[in-house]
């Protein structure tokens, strides 16, 4: 900091604040701060910086199936986010196993100034660790309802709606394909199901365990699909369940929509692709991103803040695998 500054022209304070912003600094000087910042090829040192201030200007996500190409608009949006608010992004995948979260969030835990987190079917280990060391966190995706700072989609209503829409268009026989038992999204979603199927005046249909994955939803619908009384619609719990259902109708020689009605929650690049494409309620990923990091840097300047629950509409996308006119 002591060359650039000397190379610049100016205190090293200055060069201090044109880093960090802590003051308004001259355009004209900022530039020159730059300038010498590049002559030399200097980084500020994290390591030390976080010695000196307590703070590593780093925020962690523990979020699983983060190679997950159909989470890269929340991902994307978290890390845009967090850099223009001058914070770098460190990444986990917890894998959705309580064990594994609770030693993957505290390796964060040590490295960063604030936690979001997609919380697995039992968290209660890894939250009461963040709270014990007072580690600013917000939940993300997965709700819970029991205190925290969480941002997420609405899941019941949306569930509720593609089964009135399938139920609107002749079907009586609605089956659906959840997700992995105990995630939050999984039970607002199985309940979105089931009050659909009560709304439209029908008993409860066939409910397939898929776990969240392709393969899983594969066999599984497979085995549905291919019984006496098989269902003439499905609804699927998350993008993908979906691509594991299409391939299990096409093991079976079935035709979408002609033999199997099907719609999904989540939308994803490919789906506007398939043929048929697909009927989705879509996910408002990148709004969700962002608004997680700003509750997030919202905890950390204001520990002492209200909590805050934050629920995003999705959106109805009408194409042509439910088999009715988009």
């Amino acid at each position: 900091m002591a060359e650039v500054a000397r190379l610049a022209g100016v205190s090293t304070a200055t060069v201090s604040h044109v880093l960090n912003g802590t003051r308004p600094v001259r355009e004209a000087t900022r530039e020159q701060v730059l300038a010498a910042m590049a002559q030399v090829h200097y980084t500020p040192n994290a390591a030390a910086r976080s010695l000196a201030t307590s703070r590593t200007r780093t925020v962690g996500l523990a979020l699983s199936a983060i190679s997950n190409p159909y989470l890269g608009e929340l991902l994307h949006a978290i890390e845009d986010e967090s850099a223009a608010a001058g914070h770098t992004l460190l990444l986990a995948d917890p894998h959705d196993d309580p064990g594994y979260e609770a030693t993957a969030v505290a390796r964060l835990r040590s490295r960063v100034d604030g936690v979001l987190l997609a919380p697995s079917a039992d968290s209660a280990a890894t939250l009461e660790a963040l709270a014990a060391q007072g580690v600013p966190t917000v939940l993300v995706d997965r709700m819970l309802g029991a205190g925290h700072d969480e941002v997420g989609s609405e899941n019941v209503e949306p569930v509720a709606g593609l089964v009135a829409h399938l139920a609107g268009a002749g079907h009586t026989r609605i089956g659906y394909v959840e997700g992995q038992p105990g995630l939050a999204t999984t039970v607002e979603r199985v309940e979105g199901y089931r009050l659909g199927m009560r709304r439209a005046g029908l008993g409860p249909g066939p409910l397939v365990e898929g776990r969240s994955e392709s393969d899983a939803a594969r066999r599984a619908v497979r085995e549905l699909l291919d019984s006496a009384d098989r269902p003439t619609a499905l609804v699927t719990g998350n993008n993908a369940m979906t691509i594991g259902t299409v391939q299990a109708a096409h093991d079976l020689g079935l035709r979408i929509p002609g033999d199997l009605a099907l719609v999904a929650f989540d939308d994803f690049p490919w789906a506007d692709v398939f043929h048929p494409r697909l009927t989705v309620v879509a996910q408002p990923f990148a709004t969700i991103g962002r608004e997680a990091v700003r509750l997030l840097l919202r905890r950390m300047a204001e520990p002492d803040a209200p909590r805050r629950s934050v629920r995003l509409p999705t959106r109805f996308v009408h194409r042509e695998s439910c088999g009715c006119r988009p």
